[in-house]
C-alpha cells in the first residue's frame, strides 16, 4: 500500500487527472444513481480551492507590495492591455462565426424570475462599489476586486513596516501556498467526483436539442485558444507560442473545465506561475484580477447566444451593429464577475441592442442554463488558462524587449 502511494504522488498531476476522470466515467456508467455520496468529492474539493482561494489572494498581494522594491517594474500594464484585446476578439470571432453558421434557437419559458442588468452603467457600478466592499465581506463573499483593492492598500501601508512584520506576511503567504499545494494534489479525487455528478445528472441528455449551438460555442472558444491565443503570443514574444498555449490549456485549463470557476482555479494558476519562474509582484495581481476581467469564454458566449436569438425573431444585422456587439461583448464579459449568473445574465443586455424583449431574453438566458454543463466548463477552461497564458506572454515580451533570454520552464506537477 505504501508503495502503491509512494509511485501514485511521483505520478505527474495531469496523468493522475486522466485517471480520476477515466474512474469517475466507469463509476457513473456502473453504479446506480443512487450512490450520489461519490460526488462529494467534487464538492469538496472546490469548495476546498474557494476557501483558501480568497486568504491567499489576500496575502499573496499584500506581501508582494509591501517587499516590493520601489523602482522595480511590473508588467501589469501590458497584461491589462492583452486581457481586453483577448476579450474583444473572442467577441469578433463570436460575431464572425454567428454570420458563418447561422443557429435559431427553441425558446422556452425558465429563467424569467431572475433580473438582468439594465446596461452597462449598471454593471461597471456594481463592479465599482465592489472595489470599496467591507473587507470581511469581500473575504467571505469572493469578491476579488475588494480583495485586490485591500491587499495593494494595506501593502501599501506596510511599506515603511520593520522587516520582522513582512516576514511574518511572508510566512503566512508561504504557509497558505503550502496548503494551496495539498489541496491541488486531490484534484484527481475531487475531478473525479465532478465528472460522475455531471454524467449521473440528467444533464448531458438535455443537450442534444442544442448540439448545433454548442457546436458553435465550442467551435469558438476552441479557434480562440488554439488560434487566436497563439497569434497574440507571438506578436508579443517572436516565438513560437504553441509550448506555452498548450501548457496552460493541460495544467490550468483541466481543472477550470471540471471546477467551472475561475475563482476556485486562482490556487491552481498561481502554482503554475511560480513553477514557470514568473515575477510574483506581478502574477499576485494579475491572476485574481484575470479572474475578474479577463472573460474570452464570456464574450463569446454573450455575442452567439445574443446573434442566435436574432436569428430566431428574424431581424436584420448590420455591419456597425455587429462591431457595436463585439464591444458590448467584450466589456459585459469584463463585468459578468460582478453580476450573480455570470455572463448569461448579460445576454439580455446586448439583445437590447436589437431591440429584443426582455421576456424572449430570459428564455435565451434558460437556454444557456440548460447548456451550461458544457458551455460553462469551456468558457471558464479558456478564461482561466488565459490568465496564465498572458501573464507568461508579458513578461516573455518584456525579457525580449530587455535583450535577456526568456524562462523555459517544463512545468510537470
Amino acid at each position: 500500500m505504501k508503495n502503491l502511494f509512494v509511485k501514485w504522488n511521483k505520478m505527474s498531476l495531469v496523468k493522475r487527472i486522466v485517471i480520476g476522470i477515466i474512474v469517475g466515467v466507469i463509476l457513473a456508467l456502473t453504479i446506480p444513481s443512487g450512490a450520489s455520496w461519490i460526488s462529494i468529492f467534487g464538492s469538496l474539493f472546490v469548495g476546498a480551492l474557494k476557501a483558501v482561494a480568497p486568504i491567499l489572494v489576500l496575502f499573496i498581494v499584500m506581501h508582494a507590495i509591501a517587499v516590493h522594491k520601489s523602482g522595480k517594474k511590473t508588467n501589469m500594464k501590458s497584461i491589462l492591455g492583452l486581457y481586453a484585446i483577448g476579450t474583444f476578439l473572442a467577441g469578433v470571432v463570436a460575431v464572425i462565426a454567428s454570420f458563418m453558421f447561422p443557429v435559431t434557437l427553441s425558446l422556452t419559458a425558465g429563467a424569467e424570475d431572475l433580473s438582468p442588468p439594465e446596461g452597462i452603467a449598471e454593471v461597471i457600478e456594481k463592479l465599482l462599489f465592489n472595489l470599496v466592499s467591507n473587507p470581511i465581506d469581500a473575504l467571505v463573499n469572493a469578491n476579488y476586486l475588494g480583495i485586490l483593492m485591500w491587499a495593494v492598500v494595506l501593502g501599501l501601508a506596510l511599506k515603511k513596516a520593520n522587516q520582522s512584520t513582512k516576514d511574518m506576511l511572508g510566512n503566512f503567504s508561504d504557509a497558505i501556498t503550502k496548503v494551496v499545494q495539498w489541496v491541488i494534489n486531490l484534484a484527481p479525487f475531487g475531478i473525479m467526483g465532478l465528472v460522475f455528478d455531471a454524467i449521473e445528472t440528467s444533464g448531458l441528455s438535455a443537450l442534444k436539442d442544442y448540439g448545433r449551438l454548442i457546436l458553435i460555442l465550442v467551435g469558438c472558444m476552441l479557434f480562440i485558444a488554439l488560434v487566436v491565443n497563439p497569434l497574440i503570443v507571438f506578436i508579443y514574444t517572436r516565438k513560437n507560442p504553441y509550448p506555452i498555449v498548450l501548457m496552460v490549456l493541460r495544467e490550468s485549463g483541466i481543472t477550470a473545465f471540471f471546477t467551472r470557476s475561475s475563482a476556485a482555479n486562482i490556487p491552481v494558476n498561481m502554482k503554475i506561475c511560480e513553477k514557470l519562474g514568473l515575477d510574483e509582484d506581478t502574477y499576485a495581481v494579475s491572476i485574481p484580477l484575470g479572474a475578474t476581467i479577463n472573460m474570452a469564454g464570456a464574450a463569446v458566449t454573450i455575442a452567439v447566444l445574443t446573434l442566435a436569438t436574432v436569428n430566431t425573431l428574424g431581424i436584420e444585422v448590420d455591419f456597425m451593429t455587429a462591431l457595436m456587439l463585439c464591444v458590448v461583448a467584450a466589456v459585459s464579459a469584463a463585468g459578468a464577475s460582478g453580476v450573480a449568473g455570470g455572463s448569461l445574465l448579460l445576454i439580455p443586455l446586448a439583445c437590447n441592442l436589437f431591440g429584443v424583449p426582455n421576456d424572449i431574453a430570459m428564455q435565451v438566458v434558460g437556454v444557456g442554463f440548460i447548456i451550461g454543463v458544457i458551455q460553462d466548463s469551456c468558457e471558464t477552461a479558456l478564461n482561466s488558462s488565459s490568465d496564465v497564458l498572458f501573464t507568461a506572454t508579458a513578461e516573455y515580451a518584456k525579457d525580449r524587449k530587455e535583450g535577456r533570454a526568456t524562462k523555459v520552464v517544463s512545468v510537470n506537477s
